[in-house]
């Protein structure tokens, strides 16, 4: 699997693109912005897009699905318990970044559900429901490869925020502790900052962090 990683928007989002090398299909996970820059990259390397994918319902990470998914005429999912957040894209947005968004959100055309398996040519991952930062966050992982997305769920700095109406950091605890469990010696690509390999303290000793 080849892994792309395109930084977005002003809060910095990380959209990746993955892709199998002997069929060019390919996948995006978290467009926070910048439709026309992951378009472009799709293009220009002769993929083929097969789905976008949002790790949970923020804003930040989903402000070009709906550019993508008209410009390529592919389907966009997300677990199903943060379908409700994809409704507050524009009112999140002009909340935390004063700025008025023009495009309408993602229409869902499915949801994750724990242990689905995405299929891209003869690459696949696998979601893990992951809860707490956002009641649907989730990670994609590759078992043979030793990599995961995680979203906001645990960055190379810290953890992610639990002080929203919605989250809840009993559960992003206990996410934490089946993530590094899992997945320890993994080379981690999270929705923020630099790519990292989980470790046993791994978000663990860190605060909440501000990122959304």
């Amino acid at each position: 699997m080849e892994i792309q990683t395109i930084i977005t928007g002003q809060l910095q989002t990380n959209c990746y693109i993955a892709s199998d090398p002997e069929s060019q299909k390919c996948i995006v996970i978290d467009p926070g912005d910048g439709a026309d820059v992951i378009s472009d990259y799709i293009l220009t390397h002769n993929l083929s897009p097969h789905l976008v994918i949002a790790t949970h319902g923020h804003f930040d990470h989903v402000l070009a699905a709906y550019e993508l998914q008209m410009a390529f005429e592919i389907p966009f999912v997300i677990h199903k318990a943060d379908e409700v957040l994809l409704s507050k894209m524009k009112s999140s947005a002009q909340h935390w970044l004063q700025m008025t968004i023009d495009v309408p959100p993602p229409n869902i055309d499915d949801v994750l559900e724990d242990g689905g398996i995405i299929e891209f040519g003869k690459s696949s991952l696998t979601v893990l429901h992951t809860p707490g930062h956002t009641p649907g966050s989730i990670c994609l992982y590759n078992e043979n490869e030793k990599i995961v997305f995680t979203g906001d769920t645990i960055f190379k700095s810290g953890v992610g925020r639990t002080d929203l109406s919605y989250s809840s950091k009993p559960q992003l605890e206990k996410s934490l502790q089946t993530i590094i469990q899992r997945f320890s010696g993994y080379q981690a690509y999270p929705g923020h900052e630099e790519n990292f390999i989980i470790q046993e303290s791994s978000g663990i000793t860190q605060p909440d962090t501000a990122i959304l």
